[in-house]
């Protein structure tokens, strides 16, 4: 018999799904059969397999070693291999926690960084969460098999700033849901070339090239190819200028990313006619001639030499009234300006802009 104490990790999910994912190499039928014959309990009774988990829960499995072994797809020697993890967390730097409780962790994500693994050998800040929160003890390699922490936004590889993650079953649901309904407001500062006119709700329709990584936006349904209007997706986009400097032609902006579709700030604002300064993909090279200022213009091509996009997401503001973790409602999270920004900031002569 092997017995099994839910975990605030584990709780919240449904009983056949957390069976599915002790017991793997189990079919469907199997599992069902072992519950009505009560070779699989929850709290010593007989259960249907729908019941909604709670900590501390007790289940047993009244199962041989070796038919345990067989369904579970361990065998008595095998150890969860956690190198990735650990590898990750010593060799990528700069990654700072923000906030941290048993549910949800913040992190601020420095720009060249992959907020989840592209190809099986890259390393990024998915694994170096859960390297970091193997260091501190939250979770273990033998957690690791039942429930894996995870990242529940992205980043673009050459944007910086907050990621949301889940630690536990509770708090990815959480953030997923807030997420997925738009109740979690999240907020870039970025800057463009041209002088922005004024703050604005944008909406358009975005469509990507999966062959080039790269996507359109279109400001009318009437204006997307007839062979891309299957894969058109509605964005939206809110757009405040927060500063200018009118002599260089550059805006600073603070963008609410309503939608969160692949590019969408980066690929919106272009085509608006406002590249992001040092956005390779969307932008162009940046031109201040008519400025006659060759010195500064020098050295804001000096600054973008990184190849990194000024896009950070530096604010994360969580619903006034959240019906869970209510100590989160209404709460505000930033992550600190980066140095380039801040370098940017030193060249030019920003002038701030009366909101409207």
């Amino acid at each position: 018999m092997r017995e099994f104490l839910i975990r605030k990790q584990d709780a919240g999910q449904r009983f056949d799904k957390y069976l599915k994912r002790i017991l793997p190499d189990a079919s469907t039928g199997f599992l069902y059969k072992m519950l009505r014959k009560k070779n699989i309990t929850l709290n010593d009774k007989k259960a249907e397999g729908k019941e909604l988990l709670k900590e501390r829960d007790s289940v047993k499995l009244y199962f041989s070693e070796e038919t345990f072994l067989k369904f579970s797809g361990e065998n008595q020697n095998q150890t969860m291999d956690i190198s990735d993890y650990v590898n990750a967390f010593r060799s990528l730097k700069a990654i700072d926690v923000i906030f941290r409780n048993e549910d949800i962790l913040i992190l601020n994500k420095p720009a060249g960084m992959l907020s989840q693994k592209a190809k099986e050998t890259d390393l990024s800040v998915n694994e170096w969460m859960i390297g970091y929160l193997l260091e501190q003890k939250i979770v273990s390699p033998n957690s690791l098999k039942h429930f894996k922490p995870s990242v529940c936004n992205r980043l673009d590889r050459n944007t910086s700033g907050l990621i949301l993650c889940g630690i536990s079953l509770p708090g990815t649901r959480l953030l997923s849901k807030l997420l997925k309904a738009r109740n979690l407001h999240k907020y870039y500062i970025t800057y463009v070339q041209g002088c922005f006119p004024g703050k604005v709700h944008e909406k358009g329709y975005l469509v990507k090239d999966k062959a080039s990584n790269k996507v359109s936006i279109y400001h009318r349904k009437e204006d997307i190819p007839q062979k891309a209007l299957e894969d058109a997706e509605m964005i939206e986009t809110e757009i405040r200028p927060i500063a200018m400097d009118e002599k260089r032609q550059i805006s600073k902006l603070e963008v609410l990313l309503i939608t969160g579709k692949s590019h969408q700030i980066r690929a919106h604002l272009a085509s608006m006619g406002y590249p992001i300064l040092g956005d390779r993909k969307y932008g162009v090279e940046f031109d201040i001639k008519r400025c006659d200022d060759k010195d500064t213009e020098e050295k804001i091509h000096d600054l973008m030499k990184s190849g990194y996009q000024l896009l950070h997401a530096y604010k994360v503001v969580f619903p006034a009234e959240m019906d869970e973790r209510k100590e989160l409602s209404g709460k505000t999270f930033y992550a600190p300006i980066p140095d380039t920004f801040t370098k940017l900031e030193e060249t030019i002569c920003l002038h701030g802009v009366p909101e409207a």
